[in-house]
């Protein structure tokens, strides 16, 4: 197999582990320089094996397969970097797009850099990247935070966190929590523009765009819009700094002469509705003057 360059390592005479990257819907988008990889390693490490032999089919690649996943990763290092140190090539696959992005195969990229064998990857579609692209958010700053929690509490909470990143932030949601996510989005962060991207690449493809309202009224409308895979894009925040008024400063000048500026900010926020981050940036300039 060519490979131009190739890293220093530890094993200069030991194979490569190549983490390849495959469509995350049309077979097409697959690249050449991925099936002659496939083809040509002496492994292919797959998330699941029966779903990744239909790409195999495809592309008529006859390389043997070994399951790699979340439940038997970290048992599969030794057994690879033996393979390895014997001279094979393998291939790390998951079952769409490209590893290691809230798919397994981090512990073992890890523990065979730390043992200093060669990793090469082999780079094509990324569902991220794709929802990205066409999103018309903005990009030159974004966050990925994979899957969000299962429950509305902790999913609330995570948009709490989250909801003064001035970033564009992308997540992964599935069919039967697409409604229920966009309904807790709703309530933390109501007048946010939002992208779903649905199904990407594949023959149902869809990509709704608006406040968070006027889409989640779209997917609660549309069954078919609750089905699939779901790559959630939400507008970041813009700067604003509250205006604060008269009886506010009186009331937080007042709370100072007793209370820390953390605390005396929080009741104040509390009382007026007022940005507890703007009051405490106000308290410590007097605190400072």
């Amino acid at each position: 197999m060519t490979q131009n360059h190739k890293p220093q390592d530890a094993h200069p005479s030991s194979g490569c582990l190549f983490v390849v990257a495959t469509p995350i819907g049309n077979f097409d988008d697959m690249s050449a320089r991925a099936i002659q990889t496939l083809q040509q390693v002496d492994l292919i490490c797959a998330e699941d094996t029966r779903h990744s032999q239909r790409l195999m089919q495809y592309f008529s690649i006859h390389t043997p397969m070994l399951s790699l996943h979340e439940h038997n990763e970290e048992a599969r290092i030794e057994q690879i970097a033996d393979k390895l140190t014997a001279g094979q090539n393998i291939a790390l696959i998951s079952d769409a797009g490209t590893p290691l992005i809230s798919d397994p195969g981090f512990k073992l990229v890890r523990g065979l850099r730390q043992k200093g064998f060669k990793i090469s990857p082999i780079p094509g579609a990324s569902a991220i990247i794709t929802a990205l692209s066409v999103a018309g958010l903005a990009t030159d700053s974004f966050s990925f935070w994979g899957f969000l929690p299962s429950k509305s509490g902790a999913r609330q909470q995570k948009f709490e966190q989250l909801a003064e990143h001035s970033e564009t932030l992308v997540f992964y949601e599935s069919s039967h929590r697409i409604v229920a996510c966009l309904q807790d989005l709703q309530s933390v962060m109501p007048t946010r523009n939002i992208v779903i991207a649905r199904e990407l690449t594949k023959t149902f493809e869809t990509i709704l765009s608006g406040q968070v309202e006027a889409v989640l009224q779209q997917v609660e409308q549309d069954g078919d819009q609750q089905k699939g895979e779901f790559v959630l894009m939400v507008q970041g925040a813009t700067e604003q700094v509250s205006e604060i008024s008269s009886d506010a400063k009186k009331l937080l000048s007042a709370l100072l002469e007793e209370l820390p500026p953390n605390k005396a900010a929080k009741i104040v926020a509390n009382v007026t509705g007022l940005k507890k981050k703007d009051l405490y940036q106000w308290a410590l300039e007097q605190k400072n003057t």
